[in-house]
């Protein structure tokens, strides 16, 4: 990737993708010149936060300015941000051919365009869009394409908007996963919540996540964890972004112990 090629991963999650991507990108950032130089393109407004916060921890140093755009946020303020230059923007399809329709992104300058997850973004029916930014970039441009499987739409963006790509697939076995212990008990439905909170009172961890089947079922959840006394959030699909980033931000600081999500 830092030579410049076109690059296919097949990998999961887990398998350190960010930084392989992330170092080539931030490497050909000219950090003089005020315009931008690299898209990265997630399925997810959360991933496309995540992503951005790495990439701006890997290069502070270099001072390269990093802008997340996804939906759910003011556009307005996206704007304006916009029009302070960033080097690098990390954003969901929608969002970003948004901008480019309004004439408010310009890709002329881009030279790296990364697809994460491009199998998900799929799944969401975002290839037309996809294709639609791959278009508005130049056609030098490098493009690092990452996603666990490659279904056939996948393979013609590949054939379509990349050159003589070098396919690099990370096997399940190798992935960079820490150990983690995987156990399941099988309760009854009315002892579920009972033997729930006995083993968080038995593991007592400092943070713990909960996935729940439905947002009425994550919404009880939280609220039956607080009234046995667990410092308890919920979050899902109903709530606002600025909601969900605020539930996040205090799981991360340690503000509330339990996180229940769908």
């Amino acid at each position: 990737a830092l030579q410049g090629k076109d690059i296919i991963g097949q990998a999961q999650t887990g398998t350190g993708k960010t930084a392989a991507f992330g170092l080539p990108l931030l490497d050909k950032v000219d950090t003089h010149k005020e315009s931008v130089q690299g898209i990265v393109i997630a399925p997810t407004r959360e991933l496309a936060i995540q992503v951005g916060e790495e990439l701006y921890k890997i290069g502070k140093h270099k001072r390269v300015r990093i802008l997340p755009i996804y939906g759910g946020q003011d556009i307005n303020r996206q704007i304006r941000a916009l029009k302070k230059h960033p080097h690098i923007i990390v954003g969901t399809p929608g969002r970003i051919l948004d901008h480019i329709n309004r004439k408010t992104l310009r890709l002329q300058n881009v030279e790296t365009v990364v697809l994460d997850e491009a199998d998900e973004m799929l799944n969401m029916g975002f290839i037309e869009d996809i294709e639609a930014i791959l278009t508005d970039v130049p056609e030098t441009h490098q493009t690092l394409l990452f996603s666990a499987t490659m279904p056939d739409p996948i393979r013609r963006i590949a054939e379509r908007f990349m050159t003589e790509p070098q396919h690099i697939k990370v096997k399940a076995k190798e992935v960079t996963m820490p150990n983690i212990q995987q156990f399941y008990l099988e309760v009854q439905e009315k002892k579920k919540f009972d033997v729930l909170t006995r083993l968080l009172d038995i593991q007592s961890p400092e943070l713990a996540i909960i996935f729940g089947r439905t947002k009425r079922r994550v919404d009880e959840l939280s609220e039956a964890l607080n009234l046995r006394g667990y410092a308890a959030e919920g979050i899902h699909g109903d709530l606002t972004q600025a909601k969900r980033m605020s539930v996040l931000r205090k799981f991360k600081e340690g503000t509330i112990e339990v996180l229940v999500a769908t």
